[in-house]
């Protein structure tokens, strides 16, 4: 895992630069962590279609049923613009594995963009992706796509970061182009992704057997295809109970009735957000290493991401999934 850096497009305002609509920038805490791990990418789209910095500040407005991205005090219509910027960047982005985009910016939001009757002193009237932000989705649905607001919770940071390490590693694997490459790595993700899709695990299982004897090449599109839908929601806190349960019956008989209650106690507290999934994982970690489980020990579930980015801090927003 440690020679793996996924490569995560980053908003350039959250610590990069000051680059904001009033010169500032906004540094994150989970950005910085990230960065030794990573290798980022950025850009602010406001400035690169020549807002400058600092600038008039730019709103959604709702005009003739239509979003349109306009700058408040000059009443200028940006909205052509930032389509065009946002479709030749990411047309040139190349291999990416997440993206972090600044929360509530009429450019790089994601669903919480306020949105405006007009240009004049007003109330909003709902809210939208940025423009940029929604292009993001558009072009990468199945990939880990949040705001920096959005991590401070706790599942959700946690789910972003397994999804983009495991999409550095495919990457790895898919530049070898190897069917024994392939094979490993299905094996060492089948509890994640039992966590994840059981029905894309089903059909992840039947492409890496080839029954029908396919060239390497289309094995490999068909899994990638797969692997990401699989990974493209989150692993509700049920399924990941189900999968430790699964794990825990490799020890059912080498484990004293003690221990088990304390297991199952363990999993209790989780369910009911006493403690995070890191708690109940280490226990699980714990066994395997006292009883020696080499398949165990091989699972990605267990180590998803670098242990250094995982922390029980949480925005104190409940758990929604």
């Amino acid at each position: 895992m440690n020679d793996i850096k996924p490569r995560i497009f980053a908003s350039k305002c959250l610590g990069f630069a000051a680059c904001r609509w009033n010169g500032l920038s906004m540094p994150d805490k989970f950005v910085d962590e990230l960065d030794p791990f990573v290798s980022y990418v950025n850009t602010c789209p406001e400035v690169e279609i020549g807002l400058g910095v600092p600038r008039d500040p730019i709103r959604i407005v709702l005009r003739d049923r239509e979003y349109k991205l306009m700058q408040l005090d000059t009443g200028r219509d940006v909205t052509d613009d930032m389509k065009g910027f946002a479709s030749n960047f990411l047309d040139g982005i190349g291999e990416v594995d997440g993206f972090i985009l600044k929360d509530r910016s009429p450019s790089c939001g994601l669903k919480d963009v306020k949105v405006y009757p007009g240009l004049e002193p007003s109330g909003t009237i709902g809210k939208t992706d940025g423009f940029f932000g929604a292009e993001v989705k558009s072009r990468f649905p199945f990939l880990a796509v949040e705001t920096e607001g959005r991590l401070k919770n706790r599942p959700l940071r946690e789910n972003f970061l397994t999804k983009i390490f495991a999409s550095a590693k495919f990457r790895q694997i898919r530049k070898a182009l190897r069917m024994k490459a392939l094979v490993e790595f299905h094996a060492e993700n089948k509890l994640l992704l039992m966590a994840y899709n059981q029905s894309e695990l089903k059909v992840l299982g039947r492409i890496v057997a080839n029954h029908e004897k396919k060239d390497v090449s289309t094995v490999f599109n068909e899994y990638e295809r797969h692997f990401f839908r699989a990974l493209s929601g989150v692993a509700r806190y049920t399924a990941n109970i189900n999968v430790m349960m699964h794990a825990m019956g490799y020890f059912s008989k080498a484990l004293s009735k003690e221990e088990k209650k304390f297991f199952l106690n363990t999993l209790e507290e989780y369910r009911r957000e006493q403690v995070p999934l890191s708690v109940p994982l280490k226990l699980l970690k714990s066994y395997i290493v006292r009883f020696d489980e080499g398949y165990l020990a091989e699972q990605t579930f267990f180590d998803p991401y670098p242990e250094k980015l995982m922390h029980i801090q949480n925005s104190g927003k409940g758990r929604k999934f």
